[in-house]
């Protein structure tokens, strides 16, 4: 119930139409063929393999809502059994996973979330909750083998799952398995990995070295940035991290100490270790901006955003059990606190989620109004319809659609030449993505360098009409003013669609 409230997003949320479009593909190649992003190297073929074959029978829509589902409910048996683990008392998993989802929202610094949409790295996360409850008991080699299989889902997420868990076990010094016993239990969980490790390594192979180099700075200070670079990461936002990560550990100094509570201290100790290195890695781009993009890539912080959150629920939640056994009194206190806090969080989210509101993947977060919605999202929603339902567009025709648009695939069943969500992840890819972008979309600015286009419109209808040939392009969609002066096949009263000449035609 806490999960459903926390990601019960109208469909899609942000994420759904990359990830499940991808999956779509996996399995039906005709589903919107000729799209250079969906036709890009896949890298969660595990993910694709063992949940897309259900998009066979099932529409997007209902493929977005079993897939969640699915997910949450998986994540809610393996946080139970991590919470149980840690504060062996009835219902007190409810309390910690409400605390969870609140420490997470409101005190990552790099933006990662578990309880969401759904995409590869909602499974491997249920499989990271059944390490810890593992490394919580003190069952080692079950630690390796599900971290493995976290790896298998997302290689980053279960790779630095099991670095942490490593920095941990070389940390414990005592009370330890030793490393002879464990060797079985980490070649399986390599092995486990292997099926996303091998794709992943492949996104680079046989590739120039100066294409390699170029789209690893694309990547990490040109595209997520917001997420792989300490120093573009917002003040608040590691404020707020840092207070967390202070409050965790002065919580850990009042809560009387055993076994399971050293374990998991040492796993955020390496997990926050991992950020370390990404924070002096991240120096280096005033050297060796090159070297810096190569190593930046790998989300150093993405598993600090989780652990510190999760033990810092745990924790307080484990304190309020102990201050209700020792005083009951001041225990009350504290547990209806905790209860304030996470309730506030939960019922707020699930209030706004329940107001009839626009997706998530329709809200254009990269503008500076940061909450802003699609342009009229009716009327977009209508222009997709049309080319949906439209007899006159051939399935494998290909649009021209604005720049920050994520969901034309979604609800329009077609094509696109390049938006700015779907960046793919091989290394040419990324490149000619990076290439075709600006060549569509960036103008030169007077001042030197360049600057966005607010709508394919301004581009011009000769511009428009040579890149249409280049990219082999049928339509564009557009808002309706500027006027672009090509045939117009559909029109309301924010969208226009046009027709792009054929190349064939003088």
């Amino acid at each position: 119930g806490v999960f459903f409230l926390e990601g019960a997003w109208p469909v899609p949320d942000v994420n759904e139409p990359y990830y499940l479009g991808k999956a779509i593909h996996f399995w039906n190649p005709d589903w919107i063929p000729n799209d250079t992003f969906l036709d890009s190297a896949d890298t969660h073929k595990v993910f694709y393999f063992t949940f897309g074959w259900l998009s066979l029978w099932l529409s997007p829509w209902v493929l977005a809502w079993t897939g969640r589902l699915l997910t949450w409910g998986l994540l809610a048996w393996s946080w139970r059994r991590l919470s149980y683990a840690f504060v062996p008392r009835r219902w007190f998993s409810v309390l910690t996973a409400a605390l969870f989802v609140c420490l997470l929202e409101r005190f990552h610094v790099a933006g990662e979330w578990v309880v969401g949409g759904i995409e590869a790295k909602g499974f491997a996360y249920v499989l990271v909750f059944l390490g810890l409850e593992a490394l919580v008991r003190n069952r080692w080699n079950h630690v390796w083998l599900l971290f493995g299989g976290a790896a298998a889902f997302h290689v980053l997420v279960g790779g630095w799952s099991v670095l942490a868990a490593g920095i941990g076990w070389l940390l414990l010094r005592h009370d330890r398995p030793a490393l002879r016993s464990m060797w079985p239990a980490l070649l399986g969980g390599f092995l486990l990995s292997l099926p996303a490790l091998v794709p992943s390594l492949r996104l680079t192979w046989g590739v120039d070295p100066q294409i390699v180099s170029r789209a690893h700075e694309i990547y990490v200070f040109e595209r997520l940035a917001h997420h792989l670079v300490p120093t573009r990461f917002p003040s608040v936002f590691v404020d707020r991290f840092l207070l967390l990560v202070l409050l965790y550990f002065v919580l850990e100094w009042v809560t009387p100490a055993d076994g399971a509570g050293r374990r998991l201290r040492l796993f955020v100790v390496g997990a926050l270790m991992i950020a370390g290195v990404g924070l002096a890695i991240s120096l280096l781009e005033y050297a060796s901006r090159p070297l810096a993009a190569a190593l930046l890539r790998f989300y150093w912080f993405r598993l600090s955003d989780v652990a510190v959150p999760l033990a810092a629920a745990l924790v307080a939640t484990r304190f309020v059990a102990h201050a209700l056994e020792t005083e009951p009194r001041s225990g009350r206190w504290a547990l209806a606190a905790a209860i304030l806090i996470a309730g506030l969080h939960v019922g707020g989210v699930a209030l706004q989620a329940s107001v009839p509101t626009v997706p998530r993947a329709d809200r254009l977060r990269n503008y500076p109004d940061r909450d802003r919605q699609v342009y009229d999202y009716l009327a977009w929603r209508a222009a997709c319809r049309w080319v949906a339902e439209s007899g006159e567009v051939a399935r494998d025709a290909r649009f021209f659609t604005p720049r920050m648009s994520q969901t034309f695939k979604w609800y329009a069943r077609r094509s696109e030449v390049v938006t700015w969500k779907d960046v793919p992840q091989d290394a040419r890819s990324i490149v000619q993505w990076w290439d075709t972008l600006h060549a569509v979309y960036a103008a030169r600015s007077r001042w030197g360098g360049y600057r966005w286009h607010n709508s394919l419109a301004e581009v011009g209808t000769e511009r428009i009409g040579l890149l249409g040939e280049r990219y082999d392009a049928d339509y564009v969609l557009t808002v309706r003013w500027p006027r672009l002066g090509l045939p117009v096949v559909y029109e309301n009263h924010s969208y226009v669609i046009y027709r792009l000449p054929d190349p064939a035609t003088p």
